[in-house]
């Protein structure tokens, strides 16, 4: 269990305020600055909502959509620390963990959007989420906070950097497997890679 912690605030995570939500005594050109910089709240908040549901469905085509070439994750959980860099990586990384033999479960909730320009804006998330790896007879559940940077290319913002820590994590083995009445990976997961 990692015993030392960072503080999560926003000074520690790197995140600074970014361009006030006021609306400006300006013209009709200011206006439109400030709608626009609602709808990209908006847009980033849509483009997290679908990194959740497409890992939760390993929707790997649209997941490659959502990130930034040169993606940078860092994931620090209880038992485990995930550093990748660019997209392929961590495509494939991802390949491995959303098979036909795991069940996900992730939300993430309370975004806290700073715009920083028109091309690159931060965020915070809080994520619950569930993960059951049947081949490994395995369950981790947990929550943790999410610290993003994203950046708009042609248009249209992608994830750049994405870290998390948890708050709290739990893993255990499974005694017996779920009697899952339902369970989408199994159709739509990645296949199993078979050993070497």
């Amino acid at each position: 269990m990692t015993t030392a912690r960072r503080e999560l605030s926003k000074a520690s995570l790197g995140i600074s305020e970014g361009i006030p939500l006021n609306v400006t005594d300006g013209g009709l050109d200011d206006l439109r600055r400030d709608i626009q910089r609602l709808m990209d709240i908006e847009a980033i908040k849509q483009l997290k909502h679908a990194y959740f549901r497409c890992i939760d469905t390993a929707n790997f085509a649209e997941l490659a959509t959502i990130f930034h070439e040169d993606v940078c994750v860092h994931f620090v959980g209880g038992a485990y620390e995930w550093k990748l860099q660019g997209r392929e990586e961590y495509l494939a990384s991802l390949k491995g963990a959303f098979t036909r033999e795991s069940v996900g479960h992730h939300n993430g909730h309370h975004p806290e959007i700073q715009i920083l320009s028109e091309t690159e804006a931060t965020g915070i998330w809080y994520l619950a989420d569930s993960m059951w790896v049947l081949n490994f007879n395995f369950f981790t559940t947990g929550t943790a906070i999410y610290w993003d940077r994203y950046l708009k290319v042609d248009g249209r913002w992608t994830i750049k950097d994405t870290s998390y820590e948890r708050i709290y994590e739990i893993n255990r083995p499974l005694e017996e497997k779920p009697p899952f009445s339902s369970r989408y990976l199994a159709s739509h997961g990645a296949e199993l890679e078979a050993p070497e």
